[in-house]
């Protein structure tokens, strides 16, 4: 299977260079580069319209979609979730609390930790919050890719997800 740059597919004139294949060094840089690149453009594309809708960013949607599905998760839960350290995920949390969307219980099982729940004003805006995030992934990625081209790039990202999860591959060190 051939990677087809940015730029497009590959002259189909036989005299002209083929795009490199995505296992070569140059195909493996263009891939990493797109894979970065449409990461970012994402990212900001769906934090722009969350915060224009609902006054928060990407990532503290992402830490209140967790929360919602994994309640009474602990900070430690978040950071390994989310590949951040425990200290970068603790502030995160510390602002949710500070805007009244979450809250810290003791944890019975071990009194050096919290356990972290939503609050009411937390699941309200989780539950809003998600028709943005449905709604621009939808359109931004559901313009250019019909449901087989996203089928298969939700499997491919998600094998090489579970590959880097089980060799611990970039997890923060603190």
């Amino acid at each position: 299977m051939e990677y087809t740059s940015p730029d497009g597919p590959a002259p189909t004139d036989s005299a002209a260079p083929s795009a490199p294949s995505a296992s070569s060094p140059a195909g493996l840089a263009a891939l990493f580069a797109d894979l970065v690149r449409c990461e970012t453009r994402l990212y900001n594309a769906i934090g722009d319209r969350l915060r224009e809708r609902h006054g928060i960013v990407t990532s503290q949607y992402e830490f209140l979609h967790h929360l919602h599905e994994h309640p009474g998760c602990r900070v430690a839960d978040l950071a390994a979730e989310f590949a951040i350290g425990v200290g970068a995920t603790s502030k995160g949390v510390d602002r949710l609390e500070k805007q009244g969307w979450a809250a810290r219980q003791p944890n019975p099982d071990d009194r050096r930790s919290s356990l972290l729940v939503l609050t009411p004003a937390g699941e309200q805006l989780v539950a809003e919050a998600r028709r943005t995030f449905t709604g621009a992934l939808a359109e931004l990625l559901g313009t250019d890719l019909d449901a087989p081209a996203l089928d298969g790039l939700a499997r491919t990202l998600s094998t090489l997800r579970a590959a880097l999860e089980r060799d611990r591959t970039g997890t923060p060190a603190g």
